[in-house]
This record gives C-alpha cells, sequence and structure tokens, in this order.
C-alpha cells in the first residue's frame, strides 16, 4: 500500500513537471498563462495520483501493464521539450542547433505529395511569416520523428519482450476499465475489431487534426500561430493523439492474442475422455 502511494505521487509530480514545461522553457511567458497552467497541471496531477492510489479501475487504460504509460509519458515529454526550445527565440546553442537541424532534415524527408505534413503546412494563411512557417516544419518533423520512435520502441517490447505479461496475470477489467468483456459478443472479436479501429484512427489523424484546428481556430477567432505556447501543444496532439491510438491498437490486438493462446492452452489440457470435453 505505502509503495503503491508512493508509485503514485511521484506520477502525479512528473505529470506536473511536463505539462509545465513549455512554460519553463519559452522566455516571455505571461503570469496569466503560467497561471493558468499551473492550475491545469495540478488538476492533472489529482488526478493521476487519484487512478493510481486507487485498487479499483479508472480512467487510465493499461493502468498496470507497464511501461505502456511510461512510453506515452515520455515521449510527451521529449516532444514538449524539443518543440519549446525550437520556438526560444535568441537561444542559440548546440543543443538548439542540433534540434533544428534534425526537425529540418525529417521534415524534408516527409515532404511529399500527401503527406501528413503536407496537410499540416497547407492549413497555415497564405500571409504567414517565413520565419514562422519555417519553425512549424522543424517542429511537425520532430514531432514526427518523436511519434515513429514512440511506436517503434512500443512494438518492440509488445513483440520481443511479451509485453504485458511479463511479471504477472494481465486483469482486463483493471487494464480497460471503459472495455466491458461480458458484452457483444465474444472479446476476442470485440478486441481485434477495436484494435483495427484505432489503427485506422491512427493513420486518419494526422490529416483530420490540422484541419479541425484550423475550423476550431477560426470560429473562435484566434490564431494559433501568435501564442508559441499554443503552437507547442496543438503541433505536440497532432503527434501525440494518433501515437496513442496506435499504441492501443497494437496493445488491444495483444491482448486478443494473449487470450485466445490461454484459451488454445486451455483447451489442450483438456482429456479428450473427460466429460467436459464432451460437453
Amino acid at each position: 500500500m505505502i509503495s503503491q502511494l508512493v508509485g503514485a505521487v511521484v506520477r502525479a509530480i512528473l505529470v506536473l513537471v511536463v505539462i509545465s514545461t513549455p512554460s519553463l522553457l519559452i522566455p516571455g511567458t505571461s503570469e496569466e498563462t503560467t497561471q493558468i497552467v499551473t492550475l491545469i497541471g495540478l488538476f492533472a496531477a489529482v488526478f493521476t495520483f487519484s487512478e493510481y492510489a486507487s485498487t479499483y479501475p479508472g480512467l487510465i487504460e493499461f493502468r498496470d501493464a507497464q511501461p505502456y504509460n511510461r512510453v506515452r509519458m515520455v515521449s510527451v515529454f521529449i516532444a514538449l521539450f524539443a518543440l519549446s526550445v525550437v520556438v526560444s527565440a535568441g537561444d542559440v546553442s548546440t543543443l538548439s542547433l542540433v534540434i533544428n537541424a534534425t526537425g529540418f532534415i525529417i521534415a524534408e524527408a516527409l515532404d511529399f505529395p500527401f503527406s501528413p505534413l503536407q496537410v499540416l503546412m497547407g492549413q497555415l494563411p497564405p500571409d504567414v511569416d517565413p520565419r514562422t512557417a519555417a519553425e512549424i516544419e522543424i517542429m511537425a518533423g520532430l514531432s514526427a520523428l518523436i511519434g515513429l520512435l514512440t511506436l517503434s520502441i512500443f512494438a518492440i517490447l509488445v513483440r520481443l519482450q511479451q509485453w504485458p505479461n511479463r511479471r504477472s496475470a494481465f486483469n482486463v477489467w483493471i487494464n480497460l476499465p471503459t472495455f466491458d468483456p461480458t458484452t457483444g459478443g465474444d472479446i476476442v472479436t470485440r478486441l481485434l475489431r477495436d484494435a483495427r479501429v484505432n489503427i485506422i484512427l491512427g493513420f486518419a489523424l494526422p490529416y483530420i487534426l490540422p484541419v479541425l484546428a484550423s475550423v476550431g481556430a477560426a470560429q473562435l477567432e484566434m490564431s494559433i500561430l501568435d501564442s508559441p505556447q499554443t503552437l507547442v501543444w496543438t503541433i505536440t496532439a497532432w503527434m501525440f493523439l494518433p501515437v496513442t491510438m496506435f499504441m492501443r491498437g497494437m496493445a488491444m490486438g495483444r491482448v486478443a492474442d494473449m487470450i485466445n493462446s490461454r484459451r488454445k492452452r486451455l483447451v489442450a489440457k483438456l482429456d479428450p475422455n473427460d466429460g467436459y470435453a464432451a460437453a
């Protein structure tokens, strides 16, 4: 119990640090913005603590299937850190030069017809400042690179380390709190269907999100480009949401394979002459 509470406190602090990263790195952040970010971070930290301190399922999926959520959290932190360095005007250092050069190279590699990067850049206003457009292109390249690395790492964990059943039994109720295994037909069929839906969304969201962000900003009569923090969070979401859908699809497919393998082992252990097998 004590270790669980300590782990919940550590996770809550890390969530607060991750959410506060752009405010800490981007110069010129107003006091009002800092207060809003701090308030959001505190709410997120309290939510994280309540989820991980409880023994019952909540809203966070794969809570006991490490390192699913850890991989996502590290990915978001790296993205926020790298993108904040890019928009930090006047911060010329070896780190910023390396980050900008890496983003530029990846963006050039992804600049092909009908790519998500072209869709993102196509939503920029015609009169956008060339410097801002270049920064957005670099940020998009960095986000894409971080997203691809995140998916690759998680795929390796699933395939080589047999995630998530390395240490203990997988509890569907705890790790998939929004998934009811008792309704809607066979659980394996439903898990595979949901996995495919999530993977399809992972492919579609990089194309859909820039359009939704542009339409939403127009409806609210605001400009995402005017605020460096808003720009950082928007492009991070452009990477993080599709990656989350991909990871969720891969995870649910893995759980379906585990349940199917378990069924086959149980059937193989049954004696053909046993009455239960005949039944």
